[in-house]
C-alpha cells in the first residue's frame, strides 16, 4: 500500500486529497502467499490437478455439469446469465472467478471462510452439480487419471475416507483458482504515473475516465466500499437492489450466509484446516449476526468489472451504465433502517454517469496475465 507516499504536487487537475485516495487503488498486482490453511496452496501440482477437477463434468450427479459450465474462461469465467443454470436454475449470478485469493469471503453471502470450502459448496448443492462427498471419493479412486493426479497433488493415494477426499478436490481447485489473478490495467499505468510525478504518464489516461475517478472516490463515495487494490472492501452491503426470490421468497444474503458458515463442516475452525494455528480463522471466530445483514452481499471486485456483466447478486442490471444509473437514482427507502446508512442517492448527470462508466472500462486488463484455459484439462499421469 503507497497511502504513506507522498502524492506530486501538480497532478493535472487532482487535488492533493484525491491524490492520496487514488494511490489507495495500488499498486497491482499485490504481493501474495500461499493460503495456509489450504496444504495444496501454491503447489504446481495441485494446480495442474484442480485444473482438470474444474472441467471435469462427472463431478456432477448428472455428468454433465463441471465448474465450467457457469464461469466460463472465454465469457470471463462466468455465464453472462442473470441467475446461473447447472442442474436447474439457481437464485444468483454466477460471479467472475478474477483474483479470488485475495477475499476474506466467499460467496454473495459469505457462508464460506475459504477458497477450498466456497469450491465444496456446488459439489454438494443438487442444483448446481451435487455430487456429495461419497460421490466424489467414488470417481477419483475409480478412475486412473484423476487417482494420479490426486497423488501427484497430495503425495499420496485417494484413501477410504470420503470426506477428506472430498475436501481435497476443493483444495486442489482452490490452488488452481489462486492462480486466476487479474493483468494490469490502463488504470494501474495512470495510478503509478501519479505515485512518480510522471505528467506524461498520466497525461495518457482518458479525459471522460479522469472525471469518472474523480467521481469514484470523491462525491461518489464509491470507494467507501469498492476499496484498495482489488477494488473491494471484502465486505457486505445493501445495495438498494430487490432481494425477491419468487412469490413470499426473499433471499437473506448475508444474514442467511453467517447462519451457514455456523452450520459448517467445513470452516477455518474446524478439522479440514491445515493450519494449525488457526492463523486466518479470527473472522470466522467472532463474526456475529444482526439483523441489519438481512439483504446485505459481498462486495464485488471491480477489476475487469466491464466483461463480468450482468450485475448485483441476481443479475438484475444488465450493463456498467444500468450499475450507474441505479446509484445515480437509488431509493432510500429501500434500504436498512438499522445501522449506518452509507449509501445515498447520487443524482448524477447523463454526461457523469457516461464518465463514471468510462473509468470503470479502465480497470479491465490490458492483457491477460494468464493465456486462455481451454476445456480439456486432463492430468497426464503414466
Amino acid at each position: 500500500m503507497l497511502s504513506g507516499i507522498a502524492a506530486p504536487a501538480a497532478a493535472l487537475d487532482f487535488t492533493a486529497g484525491e491524490q492520496r485516495r487514488i494511490l489507495r487503488h495500488g499498486p497491482w498486482p499485490p504481493a501474495s502467499r500461499p493460503d495456509p490453511s489450504n496444504r495444496a496452496s501454491g503447489e504446481p501440482a495441485a494446480i495442474a490437478f484442480g485444473r482438470a477437477l474444474f472441467f471435469e463434468p462427472r463431478l456432477s450427479v448428472s455428468g454433465r455439469v463441471s465448474c465450467a459450465t457457469c464461469h466460463r474462461p472465454d465469457r470471463a469465467w462466468t455465464d453472462g446469465l442473470p441467475q446461473s443454470r447447472g442442474q436447474r436454475a439457481v437464485d444468483r449470478n454466477a460471479p467472475a472467478l478474477f483474483n479470488l485469493r485475495f477475499n476474506r469471503w466467499f460467496g454473495w453471502d459469505g457462508a464460506q471462510d475459504s477458497l477450498w470450502a466456497q469450491n465444496l459448496r456446488p459439489l454438494l448443492d443438487r442444483r448446481e452439480m451435487g455430487i456429495g462427498p461419497g460421490g466424489a471419493a467414488r470417481l477419483v479412486r475409480s478412475d486412473r487419471q484423476l487417482s494420479c493426479g490426486y497423488r501427484r497433488a497430495f503425495g499420496e493415494a485417494p484413501g477410504a475416507d470420503d470426506e477428506r477426499i472430498f475436501v481435497d478436490l476443493g483444495k486442489a481447485l482452490a490452488a488452481f483458482l489462486e492462480t486466476r489473478v487479474t493483468g494490469r490495467t490502463p488504470f494501474d499505468d495512470f495510478r503509478d504515473a501519479l505515485a512518480r510525478g510522471d505528467a506524461a504518464g498520466q497525461a495518457r489516461y482518458p479525459a471522460a475516465a479522469k472525471r469518472g475517478l474523480r467521481l469514484f472516490v470523491g462525491r461518489g463515495n464509491c470507494a467507501f466500499c469498492h476499496f484498495g487494490p482489488a477494488f473491494t472492501n471484502s465486505e457486505f452491503a445493501d445495495a438498494g437492489v430487490p432481494h425477491f426470490i419468487g412469490p413470499g421468497r426473499v433471499d437473506p444474503g448475508r444474514h442467511g450466509g453467517i447462519r451457514k458458515l455456523r452450520r459448517s463442516r467445513y470452516t477455518l475452525l474446524g478439522r479440514f484446516n491445515d493450519d494449525a494455528g488457526r492463523s486466518t480463522a479470527a473472522g470466522t471466530r467472532y463474526v456475529r449476526l444482526r439483523q441489519s445483514n438481512f439483504g446485505e452481499f459481498r462486495v464485488p471486485g471491480l477489476r475487469n468489472a466491464a466483461l463480468t456483466a450482468p450485475y448485483m447478486h441476481a443479475g438484475s442490471l444488465a450493463t456498467l451504465a444500468d450499475v450507474a444509473l441505479h446509484y445515480s437514482t437509488l431509493d432510500e427507502e429501500r434500504l436498512h433502517a438499522g445501522g449506518e446508512r452509507i449509501l445515498r442517492r447520487l443524482d448524477l448527470s447523463a454526461r457523469e454517469r457516461a464518465d463514471l462508466v468510462a473509468f470503470l472500462e479502465t480497470l479491465t486488463e490490458t492483457a491477460p496475465r494468464h493465456g486462455f484455459v481451454g476445456k480439456s484439462g486432463a492430468v497426464q499421469c503414466r
